[in-house]
């Protein structure tokens, strides 16, 4: 049990922390939170990837009303599913004046708490509370939702910075005049960077590339040992090393559980069925994502090998000119997964990146670091047979910085520069 006054010392010191040292919070995009629902809001999303200070804002902005406690704070080590009444009370002693009146608790890295299912719905239902919780666990994501919050949870995903986010950062004001305007080269550098280091916020503010490089290899440990070895009791941890090595160095591309178990199976033991946990693992963290092929049949989306994506492509293993291409995608992929109902890859006479479902309509993607003599039959072939495919006359062509319309075979082909699509669109 955690005392009261103990807890009054964390709620007013939290409060001077966010007041005289949180500066200059960056507006999040796709963060819509609900009317008056009655709804626990789940902030979830991988390690690092700024859901504190959505708190933090949501705190600045509702100042007088508002409660942030953060639960991997070492005074906390002793709360139980008790306290939270004994939290609330000490709450109210600070500011009787919002007895009755609406508050907001914003409880931060939630899922160390056992329990706190059931506080959190009776005091959104009962008590007149609004309550936000955040964490990076998997215990608080979409498909692990305790059944005491069935329905009772507004789940928010919140990733790492867009593009667009780290102009924002760099107090660059990015709209569909400057792609065009004396703030173009500017905006093509801030890419280069974006492309090498992703868009973890701490990564983004740093401006030392040895620190940079530190946290994002602080980051991999952190995920490796919290996330995943510790969350879901992992011992064999060469394999989960050497699967983590292959996706993250593999990435962009499609990846075959059942080829990687023939490759590794007699260098060292595992099961399949152990593999095809760790590898759920991973999806369940968010580390990774994966996509399907394009098909109405279930079992071929099934039976054919996935895509890969890594949750920010600052986690790449590797870097190097030749991959330049799949960062590319991988960046497409997370700005398309932010506003698409589902995402798929083409693969039947030739190949498409990307068939993008929103709205009830299809619409497919090619990402091309550069079309050459050597690779532009194949990639417009891919697009145009992805588009006969869906029946539809219009596709496109992502590259890092060619800009042209052109029309083959009555389809019409926009060829755009990803950073211009990322800043437009």
């Amino acid at each position: 049990m955690t005392s009261k006054e103990k807890l009054k010392e964390v709620i007013l010191s939290n409060q001077e922390f966010i007041f005289n040292r949180v500066n200059d919070i960056v507006k999040r995009e796709n963060v819509h939170f609900p009317g008056r629902l009655n709804k626990v809001v789940m902030l979830y999303g991988v390690r690092r990837s700024g859901k504190s200070f959505v708190l933090f804002d949501l705190f600045k902005r509702y100042k007088d009303t508002s409660l942030y406690i953060d639960f991997e704070d070492d005074r906390l080590l002793d709360f139980q599913p008790d306290d939270f009444e004994i939290l609330r009370e000490a709450f109210l002693e600070l500011k009787p004046d919002l007895l009755n009146k609406k508050k907001r608790f914003l409880l931060d890295e939630i899922q160390n708490i056992e329990g706190w299912e059931k506080f959190c719905r009776r005091a959104v239902e009962k008590e007149n509370i609004d309550v936000f919780v955040a964490g990076s666990s998997s215990k608080i994501m979409p498909f692990e939702i305790h059944t005491s919050l069935r329905g009772r949870a507004w789940s928010i995903g919140i990733t790492t910075f867009s593009f667009r986010e780290y102009l924002r950062v760099k107090n660059i004001i990015s709209d569909v005049n400057s792609v065009y305007g004396s703030k173009k080269i500017i905006i093509k550098n801030h890419f280069s960077d974006y492309m090498k280091w992703g868009g973890f916020p701490e990564v983004v503010l740093s401006k030392d590339e040895f620190e940079k490089t530190k946290l994002i290899k602080e980051y991999l440990g952190a995920m490796f040992f919290k996330d995943l070895v510790e969350r879901f009791n992992i011992n064999n941890i060469h394999l989960l090393d050497v699967l983590i090595d292959r996706l993250f160095s593999s990435f962009s591309q499609k990846f075959s559980l059942t080829a990687f178990y023939k490759q590794y199976k007699g260098k060292f033991p595992f099961s399949k069925d152990t593999l095809f946990s760790y590898y759920k693992n991973l999806l369940e963290s968010m580390l990774i994502y994966e996509i399907r092929k394009f098909s109405e049949s279930t079992y071929k989306r099934l039976r054919n090998p996935a895509k890969i994506y890594l949750t920010d492509v600052g986690l790449a293993r590797k870097v190097t000119s030749e991959d330049s291409g799949m960062v590319l995608e991988n960046i497409v992929f997370l700005e398309l997964r932010k506003k698409a109902d589902e995402i798929f890859y083409f693969d039947e006479e030739s190949e498409c990146d990307f068939v993008v479902k929103e709205k009830n309509k299809f619409f497919p993607y090619q990402v091309c670091f550069e079309l050459t003599e050597k690779n532009r039959e194949r990639e417009i072939k891919g697009l145009i047979s992805c588009c006969n495919w869906l029946k539809i006359k219009d596709g496109m062509i992502l590259t890092n910085d060619q800009d042209e319309e052109i029309k083959i075979n009555g389809v019409k082909i926009r060829i755009f520069p990803v950073w211009k699509w990322l800043v437009t669109g």
